[in-house]
Parts: C-alpha cells; sequence; structure tokens
C-alpha cells in the first residue's frame, strides 16, 4: 500500500507516447508526456502508478475519472470492449523541464504490457494514476541494501541513483541475460552486482539474487532495505535477512509479480 504525506495529491492524468527505446534485449523504455505532468510531484525512486493503455482494436483510451479508491470499482464496471488495460510500475525518470516521463517495461512473451511497449508509437494515447512513494528509507542509517529481479530494476535504480554519497549502498540485480545489464554508473558509494538467469537452466526466476542478498552478512550499525521483484524473491529475501538479525521494521519489500499468476484484466 502506498504511503501519502500530506503534500501528495493523487492524479488521474492523460498522456501521450513521446518516444520508445530499445533498452536491451528484455527492457524497453517508453517516454511519456503531456500538460498534465506539469502539476506531477515526483518524490523519489520507487514512486509508483498504475498505467492504463489501450487494447488491439481501441482507437480511444477510456479512464476512470475518480483519482482515490473509487478508481477501480469505475474501471470494472466499464464494459470490456471500451475497458482500458491497466498494470503497476514505478518512475524510472521524471524531466519535469520537458513534462516528460521514463517507464521502463520489462517484455517476454505475450503479456499485454510487453505487447504494447513493444509497439508504441508516438502520439499513442495512456493514462496513468499517480499512487506516491512507498519505500522510505530510515533516517538513521548507516547502510542500505537494494535487491530486485529485471520488474523491480527501475526502482531500484532510481532509488540508488538519488541515493546520497554518505550512505554505503549495495545493490542486487537479477536480469535475464548479459544483454540486460545496462551500463549504468554509480558513485564509489554503491557497490553493484548484477547476475543472470537465462532460461532453461533450472533456476526460479529472482532465486540468484535472493542467494546473493542471503550470503552477506550485514554491516553493523542501523541499515535500511528495499527488496523488489517476484513474490518469492520479495519475501524469501525479508524472511532470511530477519533471521540474520535485520529489523522487520528496516525491511520495505514488494512483490510484483508471482509466478504463474496474471494480473485481472
Amino acid at each position: 500500500m502506498a504511503r501519502f504525506g500530506k503534500e501528495h495529491r493523487r492524479q488521474m492524468m492523460s498522456l501521450t507516447v513521446v518516444r520508445r527505446t530499445q533498452m536491451s534485449d528484455h527492457m524497453v523504455r517508453v517516454t511519456v508526456g503531456g500538460d498534465a505532468l506539469e502539476s506531477f510531484s515526483y518524490h523519489g525512486g520507487d514512486q509508483c502508478f498504475r498505467l492504463f493503455f489501450p487494447r488491439p482494436g481501441q482507437t480511444e483510451l477510456r479512464m476512470p475519472t475518480f483519482a482515490n479508491n473509487g478508481w477501480a470499482a469505475q474501471y470494472f464496471l466499464m464494459p470490456k470492449d471500451v475497458r482500458p488495460y491497466v498494470r503497476n510500475y514505478t518512475v524510472r525518470a521524471f524531466h519535469p523541464e520537458s513534462n516528460e516521463l521514463d517507464v521502463d517495461f520489462v517484455v517476454h512473451g505475450d503479456g499485454p504490457a510487453s505487447v504494447w511497449a513493444q509497439q508504441a508509437e508516438p502520439g499513442s494515447p495512456v493514462g496513468m494514476f499517480d499512487e506516491g512513494r512507498r519505500y522510505r528509507p530510515r533516517e538513521d542509517a548507516e547502510w542500505q541494501l537494494l535487491v530486485a529481479d529485471g520488474s523491480g530494476l527501475p526502482a531500484a535504480l532510481a532509488i540508488a541513483e538519488e541515493t546520497p554519497a554518505s550512505l554505503p549502498t549495495r545493490l542486487i540485480v537479477e536480469v535475464p541475460t548479459q544483454d540486460d545489464i545496462l551500463g549504468t554508473t554509480f558513485g564509489p558509494h554503491i557497490s553493484a552486482t548484477w547476475l543472470t538467469s537465462p532460461d532453461g537452466d533450472g533456476a526460479m526466476p529472482g532465486e540468484r539474487a535472493r542467494a546473493a542478498a542471503l550470503t552477506m552478512t550485514p554491516p553493523g550499525g542501523p541499515g535500511t532495505v528495499f527488496v523488489a521483484g517476484e513474490n518469492s524473491l520479495a519475501t524469501g529475501t525479508r524472511r532470511g535477512l530477519v533471521a540474520a538479525g535485520v529489523p522487520k521494521s528496516a525491511i520495505s519489500f514488494y512483490g510484483y509479480w508471482k509466478i504463474g499468476r496474471s494480473s485481472p484484466s
């Protein structure tokens, strides 16, 4: 559940695709923009939102109008032939000078979001319901651990890029192939480990990232942890870190998806 400060105002925004960039074999960046982003408040890495995009054959994007929890009831009351797809994503980067926002997609198989991201053309309609930032690093943290698979990568990278140089950070990321290891550069306070999980090797998604996180000895002093990706990666890493002595209150964990389960349409 997102947590909102008094300064945060949830928004339902109509936007359009500005461009599509192939970042790697399995990662596509779709940049969206529009005047509605003039009032968008960016609060930091892991800021999440609902993304609405057309089903095949839909020429217009019909969106809910309620900028509150009532949006879901309004959405599911729409006839399916006019109802858009909706999926959860996080902000990779916000560019206020141009009213643009980057959304990174892991593309695999023939899921609706994967297909749409690979075919999105400039000018295509898209909707966004901003839901705020969830990760709140503890203010007294002396170290930070970020763990993610491909789905959690955009949030983990955004958090790492925004981390002050005074906070030593370990970043552990699992991606499908060597080509998906992005050439992201960090300051010396970020120690990044990239792992691959090619199809057919027998490992479950997120298994390598979880193992790497749990083989490290948590540093002394208070820390802060962000784990995001497949549900077993998130819950398993949290469980192991708690067993190693990390307080539950120091761990933010998010299961973005679950093996064998699709999102409602």
